[in-house]
C-alpha cells in the first residue's frame, strides 16, 4: 500500500499536463505591443551592418550592394545553407540504430498464474509468480534495417539534389538582381543629370510664357504667331514633365534594390558611359550556351532526379525487409535465473500484396520521366525564344541610340543657330527657349535610349544564364564584390562566347548596316552634351567610351 501515493501523484501530474495542453489550443493573438516590437525588430534587421555610403556610387558598386544586401538574394543564400544542413542531417539516417533504454515498473499485486491439464482441464499447479512487483530494466540494442537504409539512401540523394536546386535558384536571383540594377541605374543617372537642367528650363519657360502673354496683350506680335509659340512651349513642357516623372522613380527603385534605409541620400558617379558590348556574332552558339547555363533548366533537370528517386524509394518498399539486431539487456527481477543476457536476431518480412503495386509504379515512373522531360523541353524552347528576342531587342536598341545621337546633334546645331540669330525681340527669345527645350528633350531621349540599350543588353545577358560572380571571393566587402563583378562582366562581354565582332550580315530591317572595319558608329558624330563637354571625345561606339 506504500506505493499508492506515488501512483496518485503520477495521475495528478498527467491530468494537469492534459488540462494545460487543452488550454493551449485556444486562440492566442499577438498583442499590439508585440506587433509593434516585431515591426521595429524586422526593420532593424533590414538595414543592419551596412557599409556607409561615403562616395558617389558606380554601377558595379550599386550591383555589389544589391547582391550583398538585397533581401531576396539573402533569402536564397539562407535556403542554400538550409538545404545543405538538411542533407547533413539525413546522412545520419544511413547509420544503424543504437538504442539505450532503462526503466522502472511496479504493480499493486503479484503477476502469476496456474496451469491446467489440456485433456482433463484439472489444475495441476498452485498459483505462482516468477516476477517481482517492483523491478528495474536496462538495455543497449543495435538494430539495422535494410529497408530503412535504402530509404535513407534515396532521401540523401534527394537532399543532395535539392542543394543543387537551391544553388540554381540563388544563381537566378543574382542574375535578376543585376539585370534590375542595370535597368534602374542608368535611368537614375539620367535623372540626376537632367532634372536640374529641366527645372531651370521650366522656370525660364514660365517667364517666357508670361512675356508672350504680355506681348499678346500689347499686340507686339501677330496673334496667331504668339499663340503658336505658346502652344509649342506648353507642348514641350508637358512632354518633358512626363519624362521627368518616369526618371524620378528610377532612384527610388535603385535604392530599394540596394536595400538602402529610407531617407538615405544616393548620389551616383557621373562618369563617362561605358562602351556598349558588341552584338553577338553567333546566335546559334549563344542558344547552345543558354541551354547549358540557364539556372531554370538546371533546376528542372535536378528536379527530375528528385522525382525519380522518390519513385525508386516507393518501389523499394515493395521488397523484403531484412533487419538485424543485437543487444545487451539487464533485469533486476530476482526470480530470473539470468539477470543479464545478450541477444541477436535476424528477421525477414515481406508484404506480398504490395507486390501488386510494382507494375503501376513502373508506369508512374515512366510517365513522370516523360512529364519532366516535356516540362524541361518547353522551358528550353522559352529560353531559346528569349535569346532570339533579346538579341533582336539589343540590335534595335542600338539603332535607336544611333538615331537619338543624330537627333541630339541636329538639335545642338539648331540651338547654336538660334542663339547666334537671337536679337532683343520677344520672338527671338521664344525661339531660343523652344530650341533649348527641343535640345533638352533630345538629351532625355538620348539618355532614355542609352538606358534602354543597357536594359536590352542586360536582358540578353540574363537570357544566357552566365554567372555574375566567381565561385570564390576573398571577402564580401562592397569594393571587392564590385571589382569581381566588373571583372566577370568584362570577361563575358568582351572575351567570352557572348561577345564578338558585329555580324557581317545584319537583319533585313536594318536601315544602316555597319561595316566590320569601322564598327557600329552610333556616336562618332554626336556632339558632346553641354554639361559633360570634354568627356569621351573622339571615340566611337566600339572604339572607346560613349559620348553622352
Amino acid at each position: 500500500m506504500a506505493r499508492f501515493p506515488l501512483t496518485t501523484i503520477s495521475a495528478a501530474v498527467v491530468a494537469s499536463m492534459t488540462l494545460t495542453a487543452c488550454s493551449s489550443l485556444e486562440l492566442n493573438p499577438y498583442s499590439q505591443s508585440e506587433v509593434r516590437q516585431r515591426a521595429i525588430s524586422d526593420q532593424a534587421h533590414m538595414y543592419q551592418e551596412q557599409e556607409p555610403l561615403n562616395q558617389p556610387v558606380t554601377f558595379y558598386q550599386a550591383a555589389a550592394r544589391a547582391l550583398k544586401y538585397n533581401l531576396d538574394y539573402r533569402l536564397k543564400l539562407m535556403e542554400s545553407a538550409l538545404a545543405a544542413n538538411l542533407r547533413d542531417v539525413s546522412r545520419h539516417e544511413l547509420l544503424p540504430q543504437l538504442i539505450a533504454e532503462a526503466g522502472y515498473s511496479d504493480r499493486n499485486n503479484d503477476s502469476g498464474g496456474t496451469s491446467i491439464g489440456i485433456e482433463d482441464g484439472e489444475e495441476s499447479l498452485r498459483p505462482s509468480t516468477s516476477e517481482e512487483r517492483y523491478k528495474t530494466t536496462a538495455g543497449l540494442g543495435l538494430s539495422w534495417s535494410l529497408l530503412d537504409f535504402g530509404l535513407a539512401y534515396y532521401e540523401n540523394q534527394q537532399k543532395a539534389d535539392k542543394i543543387l536546386m537551391a544553388e540554381e535558384r540563388r544563381r537566378r536571383v543574382a542574375q535578376n538582381v543585376l539585370r534590375d540594377v542595370r535597368n534602374a541605374y542608368w535611368r537614375a543617372l539620367a535623372a540626376q543629370r537632367l532634372i536640374p537642367q529641366l527645372d531651370i528650363l521650366l522656370a525660364r519657360t514660365e517667364v517666357a510664357l508670361d512675356a508672350a502673354r504680355q506681348a499678346q496683350q500689347q499686340g507686339l506680335l501677330p496673334r496667331q504667331e504668339i499663340l503658336a509659340y505658346q502652344r509649342a512651349l506648353l507642348d514641350s513642357t508637358t512632354l518633358l514633365t512626363a519624362r521627368r516623372q518616369d526618371l524620378e522613380l528610377a532612384k527610388t527603385e535603385l535604392a530599394a534594390l540596394m536595400a538602402l534605409p529610407p531617407g538615405t541620400r544616393l548620389e551616383l558617379a557621373d562618369e563617362p558611359e561605358p562602351v556598349l558590348p558588341p552584338e553577338p556574332a553567333n546566335i546559334e552558339q549563344l542558344e547552345q550556351l543558354a541551354l547549358e547555363e540557364r539556372p531554370e533548366i538546371m533546376e528542372e533537370w535536378y528536379g527530375k532526379r528528385v522525382n525519380q528517386n522518390d519513385l525508386e524509394a516507393a518501389k523499394l518498399r515493395l521488397w523484403p525487409n531484412v533487419s538485424v539486431n543485437a543487444g545487451f539487456y539487464y533485469d533486476s527481477n530476482d526470480y530470473l535465473y539470468n539477470n543479464d543476457w545478450s541477444q541477436t536476431g535476424v528477421n525477414v518480412s515481406l508484404n506480398l500484396l504490395r507486390l501488386l503495386q510494382y507494375p503501376d509504379l513502373n508506369n508512374a515512373q515512366e510517365t513522370q520521366g516523360d512529364v519532366d522531360d516535356l516540362r524541361r523541353t518547353a522551358l528550353s524552347m522559352a529560353v531559346l525564344t528569349q535569346v532570339r528576342v533579346g538579341a533582336l531587342r539589343y540590335h534595335l536598341a542600338r539603332e535607336e541610340l544611333e538615331y537619338a545621337d543624330e537627333s541630339l546633334r541636329v538639335d545642338d546645331e539648331l540651338l547654336d543657330y538660334a542663339k547666334a540669330a537671337a536679337s532683343t525681340s520677344i520672338g527671338s527669345e521664344l525661339e531660343v527657349i523652344r530650341a533649348q527645350s527641343r535640345y533638352l528633350l533630345s538629351q532625355y531621349q538620348r539618355e532614355a535610349a542609352y538606358s534602354r540599350a543597357q536594359e536590352a543588353w542586360g536582358r540578353l545577358f540574363n537570357s544566357v544564364g552566365l554567372d555574375v560572380l566567381p565561385d570564390s571571393i576573398a571577402d564580401d566587402s562592397i569594393q571587392t564584390l564590385a571589382s569581381e563583378l566588373e571583372r566577370m562582366m568584362s570577361a563575358h562581354e568582351r572575351n567570352g562566347i557572348i561577345a564578338g565582332p558585329p555580324p557581317a550580315l545584319q537583319p533585313v530591317s536594318s536601315p544602316a548596316p555597319s561595316e566590320p572595319a569601322a564598327g557600329n558608329t552610333q556616336a562618332s558624330a554626336a556632339p558632346l552634351p553641354r554639361q559633360n563637354a570634354g568627356e569621351g571625345e573622339g571615340e566611337g561606339a566600339h572604339g572607346g567610351s560613349h559620348v553622352i
